[in-house]
């Protein structure tokens, strides 16, 4: 059973809930991918059966296409917000943590073409997966976060959050008009440009801020 945990391996007293995860977040991702800018933000739930540590490696299904890799800065929510507004946030991160959205590239595809929901391709069991998560008050600068991913040695991603078309201010009043967030919420915050397929065997090697963590990828029982 998973459980939100702090960077010394104590549990956090904080009920895992959902993950709300922001699409095309970063230009250049979003151009990758064949996106153009929107009015609103594009968001999307993961239900708590998604949420898994690195601990176990990188968990991929079996038979359902690529899967792709996208390296996220995670923000835990420690206070309920419901069409919060900025004073509201003060207070409203735990903390900080290294995250991989796991995404069925091809369901995803054919999902857009049909003009579907992303379900099927974003909520998935182990398609959040998550590292320790560390105190916010640890992080000098939301507005200034270092991603990094590298695939068996090569770097695939590098970005910095003053990439974001919307900072973290933005995306957390904008999330909480649409949906309730809770005490134990996850909030992804998009991925910068280079995501690709995963096989298993791969070995990443992932930073976000001061988070460094080396994983391997393998298939899901």
């Amino acid at each position: 059973m998973y459980q939100h945990v702090d960077n010394e391996g104590n549990a956090i007293p904080l009920r895992p809930s959902k993950a709300v995860c922001v699409g095309q977040n970063y230009v250049a991702h979003m151009q990758e991918m064949g996106g153009a800018p929107v009015k609103q933000a594009v968001l999307f739930n993961k239900p708590p059966s998604a949420f898994v540590s690195f601990d176990n490696g990188v968990a991929i299904p079996k038979g359902l296409g690529a899967v792709h890799y996208e390296l996220e800065l995670a923000l835990l929510i420690s206070k309920p917000l419901k069409n919060a507004s900025k004073a509201e946030l003060n207070d409203a991160v735990w903390g900080y943590a290294a995250a991989l959205d796991l995404t069925l590239r091809d369901i995803q595809l054919e999902l857009k073409q049909r003009g579907h929901p992303w379900e099927r391709a974003k909520a998935f069991d182990q398609s959040c997966v998550l590292s320790a998560f560390k105190p916010i008050t640890c992080l000098s600068e939301l507005a200034d976060v270092s991603l990094q991913l590298k695939q068996n040695g090569a770097v695939k991603q590098q970005g910095s959050s003053q990439q974001m078309i919307r900072t973290i201010e933005m995306l957390l009043i904008e999330a909480s008009q649409c949906f309730s967030l809770q005490a134990g919420d996850v909030l992804l915050t998009g991925t910068p440009a280079g995501v690709g397929p995963l096989e298993a065997g791969d070995k990443l090697a992932l930073t976000v801020a001061d988070i460094e963590l080396e994983t391997e990828v393998v298939i899901s029982e």
